[in-house]
């Protein structure tokens, strides 16, 4: 039991320390393409909306991947093909939708959560490699 749980917290915690490092990276990309493109509208994507989501989001990845390790003998395999397909699913799905009327202000809105889906579907596929690398567990969780 005590090891189930070990493997679950380490899943966890591994999941919410990469959504932090996501919520740097997307933050600093939201002011950068915010800047670069023109594109202003922030009822969806803003910087609190990006603060509670990613950790959120990263943290419950965590435990999926917990999941995934006790319900498949390769589990880590499964997961990764899993994660890709998904991420690869919404960011073609972010890149058709129409949140906007104006198609230019459209445009960018896909561009940011098309790119913000990308980061944070890449992120989460890197969740099985930190959480078998022993330097990651000893000097991090």
């Amino acid at each position: 039991m005590n090891e189930q749980k070990s493997v679950f917290w380490t899943a966890m915690m591994t999941g919410l320390f990469i959504g932090i490092i996501d919520t740097v990276i997307c933050l600093f990309f939201n002011v950068f393409y915010r800047s670069y493109t023109g594109y202003f509208p922030s009822e969806l994507i803003n910087v609190s909306s990006l603060i509670f989501m990613i950790n959120l989001l990263q943290t419950i990845v965590g435990i999926i991947y917990f999941l995934f390790l006790k319900a498949f003998k390769k589990g880590d395999a499964v997961y990764l093909a899993v994660i890709l397909l998904l991420t690869a699913f919404l960011a073609w799905k972010a890149s058709n939708a129409n949140y906007f009327d104006d198609a230019h202000v459209n445009h960018g809105f896909h561009g940011l959560l098309t790119s913000i889906i990308l980061i944070l579907g890449i992120s989460a596929a890197c969740i099985p490699m930190l959480f078998h690398n022993r330097k990651f567990l000893e000097n991090v969780i």
